[in-house]
């Protein structure tokens, strides 16, 4: 369960009427913590796709790399082992 802390911030006058138009006075707070938690979110991953080490690490993940990608999504799709790419549909007659 979650639990919430009452904290004190100051907004212009003029925000405070702009949200309340949208949500009224009773929904600031979830609008305000809905928000936040987006921008928090939106900014974390910005972080992760500035920094410089990969995300992704071959080392952490070595049944895919022993596979190869190819065969590693084949198999995902639900392919047999060395089935090879998917057969193609059959041709339809041509309707006249």
């Amino acid at each position: 369960m979650s639990t919430t802390r009452r904290t004190h911030i100051s907004l212009p006058a003029d925000l405070v009427a702009k949200i309340d138009a949208l949500v009224g006075a009773r929904g600031r707070s979830a609008f305000l913590s809905e928000i936040a938690d987006k921008e928090v979110r939106r900014r974390r991953l910005l972080a992760a796709l500035q920094d410089p080490e990969p995300g992704w690490k071959d080392e952490d993940h070595p049944d895919i790399v022993a596979l190869g990608t190819a065969e590693w999504v084949r198999r995902q799709r639900g392919h047999l082992p060395g089935e090879g790419k998917k057969q193609s549909r059959a041709k339809r007659p041509k309707q006249r």
